[in-house]
């Protein structure tokens, strides 16, 4: 189970354990985003609708009470991160979501949401600024339940994973108490069957009465992962509940919070959804990395690592920390990299105060050893290096590559292995 849950939550959310936040080429969709998605597949989700100034959030809050006179008001900050309703604002205002009965309740939280900053748990001091909010009638939750869809190699196809401990860190869950953890393979052939959810509603303990509705809802959201392209969708909680100051007769099952990921290589086929990437909540360092087609993703070290592969990536950072250095991010120029784009790595690396000194680690295969010499020599120049740049080159073309750099008149140390490259690069330092 926990081997499971390694592969799968873990790696949806979190492409290295020393990344602070998610890699940015994923697509990350706003809460009030997700539930756009979710009606569109009939998936059962609160009342409410977005909200760009304080005047949206009170329309938004009397068309909800004019149906419900004692409907509850939830006013949540829209940011790519978890702990809104624990974070600060940099202007002091605390939370991120308020629990409003009043017009003039809402008015006050928009006005002091809008337009600041959020700090959060996830979000590390610098925050996320809030340019949206959802206004959501409240619920009266009778019971929280977690449940996903996950792509899962193990089995070759779409996992449901689900807990009756809702409302919880899943991988927290699992590492405590493994057997709270349900799973059940979907032949991707079939598609899901009520079987399937049947096993799934019940191993949550749902109503009696409630169990088709819970199956209705795993249904609905097997068919947006599967038509959508998802790798997961992550519900927390699933509830049991209903809405507050309405009839006993609307309990239902609920999809309270979601987390979508997406398979990029799909965008394609999904562009109405891709439209929808907020980059104002983006590193800008990761949005630019994206627009000149590598991959970046920021760390707090000093040593900056330029690779050619994931894999080579992973190694050179775990070699900078093995000779007492700190890695300063994770930058992959990919197989087919151009000279330009070998600069413009250059750029967005180095934007990076904190980064000190530079470890280039090439591997030449499909790119050639003396491209990438070239494009180094180029990229030096344009950008006007001032500190120490550590260049360890192997593959095709590398003596032709090494004569390059050696004739640059470029000042820059060159390694002959990994090892003695992060050596050389930590004590640049």
């Amino acid at each position: 189970m926990q081997s499971l849950l390694s592969r799968s939550l873990r790696s949806t959310r979190s492409t290295l354990q020393r990344v602070q936040t998610q890699q940015k080429r994923f697509l990350n969709l706003h809460e009030y985003q997700s539930k756009t998605l979710m009606d569109k597949y009939g998936v059962v989700c609160q009342n409410g609708k977005e909200a760009f100034t304080a005047d949206e959030a009170i329309a938004a809050s009397e068309n909800i009470q004019s149906s419900n006179p004692g409907a509850e008001l939830i006013v949540k900050a829209q940011i790519h991160a978890g702990g809104r309703g624990k974070g600060t604002f940099k202007s002091g205002y605390k939370g991120g979501v308020k629990v409003c009965t009043k017009l003039d309740e809402v008015q006050d939280a928009a006005q002091n949401m809008l337009g600041e900053t959020l700090v959060t748990k996830q979000t590390g001091p610098a925050g996320q600024k809030v340019g949206t909010l959802l206004v959501n009638e409240g619920l009266r939750i009778d019971s929280e339940k977690y449940f996903a869809i996950l792509m899962d190699r193990a089995y070759g196809g779409p996992v449901m994973v689900a807990s009756a401990k809702g409302g919880m860190d899943i991988e927290e869950v699992a590492e405590s108490d493994p057997d709270a953890i349900v799973t059940v393979p979907v032949d991707i052939q079939k598609g899901i069957q009520p079987e399937d959810t049947l096993k799934v509603a019940e191993a949550l303990g749902f109503k009696a009465e409630l169990i088709p509705k819970a199956q209705a809802q795993m249904e609905k959201l097997y068919e947006l992962f599967i038509k959508s392209d998802c790798t997961q969708v992550e519900i927390n909680p699933l509830a049991e509940g209903a809405y507050v100051g309405r009839e006993a007769n609307t309990e239902d099952v609920f999809c309270v919070d979601a987390k979508f990921n997406f398979d990029d290589n799909a965008s394609f086929r999904q562009k109405d959804i891709y439209k929808m990437r907020d980059t104002t909540m983006e590193d800008p360092r990761d949005v630019e990395a994206d627009e000149v087609g590598v991959q970046y993703i920021g760390l707090d070290g000093n040593i900056g690592c330029m690779v050619n592969g994931a894999g080579l990536a992973m190694a050179t950072m775990d070699i900078i920390k093995l000779n007492g250095g700190e890695p300063a991010n994770f930058c992959d120029l990919g197989g087919g990299v151009s000279t330009q784009q070998v600069t413009d790595a250059f750029k967005i690396v180095t934007a990076d105060s904190n980064v000190k000194g530079i470890l280039i680690n090439i591997f030449g295969g499909i790119v050639q050893c003396d491209t990438i010499a070239s494009g180094i020599v180029e990229a030096v120049k344009a950008v006007g290096l001032k500190i120490p740049l550590v260049v360890r080159l192997e593959g095709t073309n590398v003596e032709a590559g090494k004569k390059i750099l050696e004739e640059s008149g470029v000042d820059l140390i060159t390694a002959e292995n990994l090892d003695d490259a992060a050596k050389k690069a930590v004590a640049a330092l």
